[in-house]
């Protein structure tokens, strides 16, 4: 089966149109024209084009011009010159008793023939020119699109280096201790790993390891430490979704606890904790 694209593309269709093919060329586009229908749409497209760009840049003579040209035609049609085999004959004119001259020079018209086939040809490479360039362009836009799609995934694939580097430093850091705060009697299933550093304060959560039961969304988790006997908010968490990259999440920070523990509250958090809501806690000690 013929590639109709690189057919039309390989600019024989527009020497056809300029009729600058052989016979048996000039078959063959013809034979293609009628079994492909994008072919002879071509066809029409390329001699309709060159319609329009003959017109637009066509001169009108000016009418002193146009006036030379008629009177010169009403001269030569009253002659009586006979042009025989391409050649003039002398004629003689008498003026004043005197014996005149004129010799006609006959114009090549292969001259006019070579400037007509050398204008198509020039139009059918500015056409030919006009389509490289915007496949080029075409190509070169794809080709912006494809390398800013591979610079935000190459920024994606460094985000996420960075935000694993960061999980590995929380383990690689002897001030951090993990506990595994367990199911209460209300979701025994449940499981929650934490990493508490008392020296820099600061509470990690394991988002990808979580196990806790589900609520609506009217709802949120919400992180304690009980300090002294009393809770203290550490803020609120929700399950990371499909398009969460990050494994910790930060909380508030806290030097002292004695026991951190979840419970389920109102979106945004309580100022105490829901005791009947509490699904996962553990002591640090």
């Amino acid at each position: 089966m013929e590639n109709i694209e690189e057919y039309i593309e390989s600019g024989i269709l527009e020497l056809y149109v300029l009729g600058q093919l052989s016979p048996e060329e000039k078959l063959q586009v013809e034979e293609m024209a009628a079994k492909h229908t994008a072919v002879r749409a071509e066809i029409t497209e390329i001699e309709q084009a060159m319609e329009f760009y003959a017109a637009a840049h066509a001169v009108e003579p000016a009418a002193l011009l146009e006036q030379k040209i008629n009177g010169t035609l009403v001269t030569n049609l009253a002659d009586d010159r006979i042009f025989t085999n391409g050649h003039t004959r002398t004629e003689e004119i008498f003026e004043d008793d005197e014996l005149v001259t004129d010799n006609v020079v006959q114009m090549n018209a292969k001259s006019s023939g070579f400037y007509k086939y050398a204008f198509a040809a020039c139009l059918a490479l500015l056409l030919v020119s006009i389509y490289a360039l915007v496949n080029l362009y075409n190509k070169l836009q794809e080709s912006n699109t494809q390398l800013t799609a591979m610079q935000l995934d190459k920024q994606k694939i460094a985000n996420q280096v960075i935000l694993k580097d960061n999980e590995l430093d929380i383990y690689r850091d002897p001030s951090y201790k993990v506990f595994k705060l367990k199911g209460t009697t209300k979701s025994p299933e449940a499981l929650l790993t934490l990493a508490w550093s008392a020296d820099k304060q600061r509470v990690v959560l394991d988002m990808k390891s979580m196990k806790l039961p589900e609520h609506d969304k009217q709802h949120q988790y919400q992180l304690w430490a009980i300090v002294g006997g009393k809770p203290v908010d550490l803020g609120v968490f929700d399950k990371p979704g499909e398009a969460d990259t990050a494994g910790v999440k930060e909380m508030k920070s806290v030097a002292n606890a004695e026991m951190f523990a979840v419970t389920v509250e109102p979106m945004g958090g309580s100022v105490n904790p829901t005791l009947t809501e509490m699904v996962v806690a553990g002591a640090t000690k």
